[in-house]
């Protein structure tokens, strides 16, 4: 089994950061991508980030140039910086991480619990 944790979740102001970090624990035999989703209420999840084992990365248009994504491949983490958030920001948060266990022949997408991000004045 492979467990999935995210981290740093919280509320902040319009135009301010948070940081959001997921770490990845279990039988882990490789990675491949690692993403961050979001769920605002009444609407569906969608992609916010993703990032592959050799660092590509892409992003909603709706968060370029505001967002970044980075991972450490040897501590299986990866995380999301936030500037310049907007209300439109605010859902829960959710990390994913397309995994091969270790004995496994094929990957499996893990999803964390979710965390709250809220943008507000």
């Amino acid at each position: 089994q492979v467990q999935v944790v995210e981290s740093g979740g919280g509320s902040v102001q319009p135009g301010g950061s948070l940081r959001l970090s997921c770490a990845a624990s279990g039988r882990i035999f490789r990675i491949n991508g690692m993403g961050w989703y979001r769920q605002a209420p009444g609407k569906q999840r969608e992609l916010v980030a993703g990032i592959t084992s050799d660092g590509t990365t892409n992003f909603a248009d709706s968060v370029k140039g505001r967002f970044t994504i980075s991972r450490d491949n040897a501590k299986n983490t990866v995380d999301l910086q936030m500037n310049n958030m907007k209300p439109e920001d605010t859902a829960v948060y959710y990390c994913l991480t397309s995994t091969l266990e270790a004995g496994s022949r094929y990957p499996y997408d893990y999803w964390g619990q979710g965390t709250q991000v809220t943008v507000s004045s």
